[in-house]
């Protein structure tokens, strides 16, 4: 008896650690050409996200010389460069 109540407690909690179905949000697409003004700016988290908003990107990454980044294209993704000194040098979707 304690073995099948051992069996039936494994598989409801095997049952609770399954993640809900999530349906994917409508399709976004980031727009570069809405962000270029920020161009020269600090590359700041307030910035960034400032230009995450604008673009229209459901993700964002700032990349600065040096970084190693993935070369995935995700057509959500906004990509803001950031020089050496911390301005921000492109934006670019991917």
């Amino acid at each position: 008896m304690k073995r099948i109540a051992g069996i039936a407690l494994l598989m409801l909690s095997a049952c609770a650690m399954d993640d809900p179905p999530q349906r994917p949000g409508p399709p976004r697409t980031c727009n570069a050409d809405r962000v270029q003004q920020f161009v020269g700016s600090p590359g700041s988290a307030k910035v960034v996200a400032s230009a995450k908003r604008r673009a229209g990107a459901r993700a964002v990454r700032r990349i600065t010389p040096g970084m190693m980044v993935t070369m995935d294209f995700r057509m959500d993704r906004l990509n803001v460069y950031v020089d050496a000194q911390g301005r921000v040098e492109r934006l670019t979707c991917g």
